[in-house]
């Protein structure tokens, strides 16, 4: 089975405790600091049901495969933007791509054309 770049894992190799804290702030983007910050926070302010869900979660969430602790950050910044808003990923791949198709038609009528210039080089090199 492969690991799939949506789900939630905990990351215990960037982890304190159980890597809880470390997963969120992968899977969400948001800097470790901040959610730890924000549990001992969260923590202090409610009524401990917090440390009861950080448990469970530990407990219950599995480790972060392999193959997905050697992601380059291009690949974790993309991964992170398909879990926050999968619509406006799919959008941004398929402006990129339309973006990369105009720019291969204008190198393709570039070369096809009657260009005396392209022509002349051409014969140069040969």
């Amino acid at each position: 089975m492969t690991a799939r770049h949506t789900k939630f894992y905990l990351d215990k190799e960037n982890g304190k405790l159980m890597g809880v804290c470390a997963g969120i702030a992968d899977y969400t983007g948001v800097d470790v600091t901040l959610v730890r910050i924000g549990m001992v926070v969260g923590t202090i302010l409610g009524s401990g049901l917090l440390i009861l869900v950080y448990l469970a979660t530990g407990w219950i969430a599995p480790p972060k495969p392999r193959e997905l602790q050697e992601d380059s950050p291009d690949q974790k910044k993309f991964w992170q933007g398909v879990r926050a808003a999968p619509g406006r990923s799919v959008r941004d791949v398929h402006a990129r791509f339309r973006a990369l198709d105009r720019r291969l038609a204008d190198v393709e009528t570039y070369v096809t054309s009657s260009n005396s210039r392209l022509s002349r080089e051409i014969e140069q090199l040969r």
